[in-house]
């Protein structure tokens, strides 16, 4: 059983702009914990998962899961061929 918390730290930082050592300092952690939870190296604590959330304004569930999140180029409908 994968007990990964999977997550969209790294789109959600990408879409808005911000660094991994901006968001860190915002949340008070170590820039070096951005990168491991990005890459699923580690998991969050509740308190810190909804610290994230919470930066993002966004519901938690959208930020963490515990099943991967499909990707981008599997929820666009594909282009029709005639433009």
């Amino acid at each position: 059983m994968n007990e990964g918390v999977f997550n969209r730290i790294a789109l959600l930082r990408a879409e808005q702009g911000v660094s991994r050592r901006e968001l860190a300092d915002a949340l008070g952690v170590h820039y070096q914990t951005i990168g491991y939870l990005e890459r699923g190296e580690y998991n969050p604590s509740l308190n810190l998962a909804l610290r994230i959330a919470e930066f993002f304004q966004l519901p938690v569930e959208t930020v963490f899961s515990t099943t991967p999140f499909p990707r981008i180029s599997d929820t666009t409908a594909p282009r029709s061929a005639s433009g």
